[in-house]
């Protein structure tokens, strides 16, 4: 195969892999029913005028299934980080007790978990939509390699090999998607 289409090819399965992690980022936020400090990320407290990450500002721990303990570093960023959470409606109250803040992770209802789900596949229907955009991307690419002397048949036979790409980072994105929802089902 052309040095060429092997360029394309390897550049549209680390742009897949990206778009793999990202959709695995999403789906982490999704909540499942049990504590996990992944529900924390993209909270941002506001530190001395900065917007700044959570997890920077203070150690996340998770001492059983349905409970998060926020532990400040500097004790002043209590009411801060308190007030970040609840800006950022994650749906959960964070309870202060002037030392740590707690939060405490209601169980779900079959009607949020089936909600949650739907999430879940809309996230996973996105992740495979970009997948596809890649593939179109990969392939409009290779197709412009006509012009540099390459043959229609290593035309072809890229476009066959960004198929067999693009068809196993669906696959990867439909086994996310599939323990989510598994996970959301698990009472």
């Amino acid at each position: 195969m052309n040095d060429l289409i092997k360029k394309q090819l390897e550049d549209a399965q680390a742009t897949m892999e990206k778009a793999i992690a990202h959709c695995e980022a999403e789906l982490t936020k999704i909540r499942a029913g049990k504590a996990s400090a992944g529900m924390l990320d993209g909270i941002m407290v506001d530190y001395y005028g900065n917007p700044t990450p959570l997890a920077q500002v203070g150690s996340i721990n998770t001492p059983d299934a349905r409970t998060l303990i926020i532990q400040p570093w500097e004790k002043q960023l209590l009411v801060p980080i308190e007030r970040a959470i609840m800006e950022a409606n994650i749906g959960i109250n964070p309870q202060n007790d002037g030392v740590i803040i707690r939060l405490v992770v209601p169980p779900l209802t079959e009607e949020r978990r089936k909600e949650l789900v739907k999430k879940v596949k809309e996230e996973a229907e996105r992740g495979r939509i970009t997948v596809r955009n890649i593939r179109k991307d990969a392939n409009t690419k290779i197709q412009k390699l006509k012009g540099e002397g390459i043959s229609d048949d290593e035309i072809k036979t890229g476009e066959g090999e960004v198929q067999k790409i693009t068809d196993a980072y669906i696959i990867k994105v439909d086994k996310h998607a599939e323990v989510k929802e598994k996970d959301i089902m698990t009472i």
